[in-house]
């Protein structure tokens, strides 16, 4: 019975195990880490950047006669929704006479924009189609039918 004792308390001192508080310390100086972290942290986040800013795009300042393009197309093109709404609705908020001399159907070409004006059963349909990006819309100006 003693050896039996004896070795229950000889595996007993064998099998001890020592513990400790688990205290946790963050990394990140922001978080209250060490402020040595920092350098390390910032060159890690960077060495994982797959970003890179393109410096070569910024803002272009548009020359006096791509400005005067600009104002050119932006006038044309207002004058002609001015004159498909006079067309349409009259100058004044009336019945819609269609005083306006209106605009006829055509194809008209304003730089880059190619615009097809048709009359249909909807009304008269504006199809406006940018040449250079291939973007297109299309207007239905309701009839007074």
């Amino acid at each position: 019975m003693k050896t039996i004792t004896l070795l229950f308390c000889l595996l007993g001192i064998c099998f001890t195990s020592v513990a400790q508080d688990l205290a946790y310390k963050p990394i990140n100086p922001a978080f209250g880490g060490d402020t040595f972290n920092y350098n390390w942290l910032l060159s890690s986040a960077q060495a994982q950047n797959d970003y890179k800013e393109d410096k070569t795009t910024g803002f272009e300042q548009k020359s006096d006669l791509q400005r005067f393009k600009e104002n050119l197309n932006n006038q044309l093109l207002n004058k002609l929704s001015n004159s498909l709404f006079e067309d349409q609705f009259g100058t004044g908020m009336g019945t819609g006479t269609g005083t306006g001399g209106g605009i006829k159907p055509g194809s008209y070409v304003f730089g880059t924009l190619s615009v097809d004006v048709y009359d249909s059963n909807l009304g008269l349909v504006v199809d406006i189609l940018d040449i250079e990006t291939g973007e297109q819309t299309q207007v239905i100006v309701p009839g007074n039918n």
